[in-house]
């Protein structure tokens, strides 16, 4: 498994944390800097440096472009009541939405793929058609706004 495969699922899971308790993102990564390392008080395991970079930086990232985001979703998902989307898999939904639209480092088709196999082991058992569905559709229009 990956090192961004690993962070992609502490991410996962410190998404799922602020979405339960509506906590900042203070209290979800704790700023107790140890060499050079920021802890995850709810994470038992010791993770290298580059996995915690990558999880920090999509819990942050993702946290403080909520709002844009979840107009993504709601604009994609149009058969589903935004609210009744669940938890984990509106969770792996922002995590995706943040990497293909403001980490143009990383390539939409890892990115998806990544998504929907944490679907597959964390969500229900449609989520990762569910997943797919909506970022295949995101991806397509970004395709072709980068067209025009």
């Amino acid at each position: 498994m990956s090192k961004r495969h690993k962070a992609r699922e502490y991410a996962l899971q410190g998404l799922y944390m602020y979405e339960v308790s509506k906590s900042s993102s203070d209290n979800i990564i704790d700023n107790n800097i140890i060499d050079n390392i920021i802890e995850f008080e709810w994470l038992d395991d010791n993770i290298s440096k580059d996995t915690n970079e990558f999880t920090v930086k999509l819990i942050e990232g993702v946290i403080s472009k909520i709002e844009n985001i979840d107009s993504v979703i709601k604009d994609y998902s149009k058969n589903w009541d935004f609210e009744r989307i669940s938890i984990i898999d509106k969770s792996i939904l922002r995590l995706a939405i943040f990497e293909m639209l403001f980490m143009e480092d990383i390539p939409s088709v890892v990115t998806i793929n990544e998504c929907i196999e944490l679907g597959k082991t964390f969500g229900g058992e449609n989520s990762g058609q569910f997943i797919n569905g909506i970022l295949d559709a995101i991806n397509k229009l970004k395709n072709n706004k980068l067209k025009e």
